[in-house]
């Protein structure tokens, strides 16, 4: 007599116990998801990351390798880190007097120089600072991990503010517009001109009956407009701001006048800024470093141990060996050679074609593809906070078409005496014009196009400043790179070469932030160790 087939989710039940016994929780998750009875990996929206273990050699017969890594930015670093929980012997080499790279944050007694000699003092008050690169953090960065696993502390970052302003002098602006109205003003006229189209039966191919009643609801919410009876028109509301706000007793507010024509809306561009908000590295609520972004890079280099880290040590030559490979440096004068059996290259590429290698035409092609942006940025320290006392700003951004192209204001330390407003932070044309001025010159045309949104006031009550051209900083060269494409070049310098590997933000689909240097990293770590383990 034939056996009784066994139920299925007896059996899967079974197999997944025994899997479990096997080899552990990790182990049976994988298999589910391989069942479809679990999330798989492509449900979550981080690739998971396994740092290197010391446990990893164990049973391997291995040791950790000894490496390289050329660069103290936030990629040669987390690299070093990581690779350092495993054991692996790692030095970092790194041409200027600090770590960090791209991520700096100016101080009070700090000195900045320039390529071609010019130099400044910086002289902000204690507490003041300026996050001349990176400055602020989306919550699904995996920067925002690293910060957690260090201990260091975050505060909000205010990334979109209603109080703001937009300001976009071409289109014929004469002064500056809050978000708030502009926002009100864009979607009141849109919802009215989709209300109205809809209505008349525009749509009637695309909806049904009770799509139409549905869309006409939400436009009526989202634009704040009038109701059929009405004409669906926009005419202004509360949502726009108001001259005398709201108080006690008989103070009811006084609502800002109407709304522009349909025609002016449109014509002022405001509606081109909404787009910097929507993007999923752009969207609030976003995060800061307390007391300044160079809290990540100190930390790493805390956790990794300072005496890893050669800092003046500018890298000259680096040959790939049968074995390993050998790098050339200058550090106090002095040539010095160091082999080791890998190396991970995190200069910034425009910086890297320029050390000769043995590394092939190929190589040395794809390193002089991406081209690198021009970007800077001035930080304007006042002796008082009339941007939140006089004009209700706290934190935000506010945009212009002028070439100072944005104005910030800082994200902490509300109501307190001193504050520091980033007077531009512009790209392209605009910095490659600042970029080519002395400081007192940035400072002047700076205020000189921030009075146009905030008045003569902007001009006055400055107690220090400091301005950086990313173009100009040696060793650096960029704020960041473009790659025309990323094709073959893109694919190479993404793969090892020879015992030479590369990493950086410019090695990703992040580029200009922490979070494409962190990934990177990450990837590079665990390509060299799963091929150190092979052996």
């Amino acid at each position: 007599m034939p056996k009784t087939a066994e139920p299925q989710g007896y059996s899967r039940r079974g197999f997944l116990t025994r899997v479990g016994a096997t080899g552990g929780a990790g182990a049976m998750f994988a298999t589910m998801g391989a069942l479809g009875l679990a999330p798989s990996a492509e449900a979550h929206t981080k690739v998971p990351f396994q740092p290197p273990q010391q446990s990893d050699f164990r049973l391997r017969g291995r040791g950790a390798a000894k490496v390289l890594v050329l660069g103290a930015g936030v990629a040669g670093l987390a690299a070093a880190y990581e690779l350092g929980k495993a054991g692996y012997d790692c030095t970092i080499l790194e041409a200027q007097d600090r770590v960090g790279g791209r991520n700096r944050t100016l101080r009070g007694g700090d000195r900045l120089e320039e390529i071609g000699g010019a130099t400044q003092r910086i002289g902000f008050s204690k507490d003041v600072y300026l996050n001349a690169g990176p400055a602020r953090i989306a919550q699904w960065m995996t920067t925002m991990d690293y910060c957690r696993e260090l201990g260091v502390p975050l505060e909000v970052f205010t990334n979109s503010n209603a109080s703001a302003y937009i300001y976009n002098e071409s289109a014929g602006m004469t002064a500056p517009v809050r978000w708030r109205t502009a926002k009100a003003d864009v979607f009141g006229y849109i919802s009215e001109l989709l209300a109205k189209a809809t209505d008349q039966g525009a749509l009637d191919q695309r909806l049904t009956s009770t799509d139409k009643e549905r869309l006409l609801s939400f436009l009526s919410g989202f634009g704040a407009i009038g109701n059929k009876a009405a004409g669906y028109a926009y005419t202004g509301t509360e949502r726009r701001g108001y001259t005398v706000d709201p108080g006690a007793g008989d103070q009811v507010g006084t609502v800002l006048g109407p709304p522009p024509s349909l025609s002016e809306v449109f014509a002022s561009g405001v509606g081109r800024s909404f787009s910097f908000e929507f993007g999923y590295s752009q969207a609030m609520l976003m995060f800061q470093p307390v007391g300044g972004m160079d809290a990540i890079p100190r930390a790493l280099a805390d956790a990794l141990g300072k005496h890893k880290i050669r800092t003046g040590a500018k890298v000259t030559k680096i040959t790939n060996l049968a074995s390993g490979v050998k790098v050339e440096y200058v550090q106090h004068g002095r040539t010095r050679v160091v082999e080791a059996d890998y190396c991970i290259a995190t200069l910034p590429p425009q910086i890297l074609a320029k050390i000769p290698h043995n590394l092939g035409a190929s190589v040395q092609a794809a390193l002089a593809t991406p081209v690198p942006a021009s970007t800077g940025k001035i930080g304007l320290e006042y002796g008082s906070r009339w941007w939140e006392t006089d004009e209700d700003i706290y934190g935000g951004i506010t945009n212009t078409d002028l070439d100072l192209s944005t104005i910030w204001y800082p994200s902490h330390g509300y109501g307190t005496r001193r504050g520091l407003v980033v007077g531009y932070y512009n790209f392209g044309a605009a910095a490659n014009a600042y970029a080519a001025l002395t400081h007192p010159e940035r400072l002047a045309r700076a205020l000189d196009q921030g009075a146009k949104i905030h008045g003569p006031r902007y001009k006055t009550g400055i107690t220090a400043s400091a301005s950086i051209s990313w173009s100009r900083q040696e060793h650096i060269e960029g704020g960041w790179i473009g790659w025309p494409s990323r094709g073959a070049e893109y694919k190479l310098l993404n793969q090892p070469q020879g015992n030479v590997y590369y990493s950086g933000d410019w090695l990703s689909y992040e580029i200009a932030w922490q979070h494409g240097s962190f990934e990177s990293a990450r990837k590079v770590v665990t390509e060299l160790h799963q091929r150190v383990l092979k052996g």
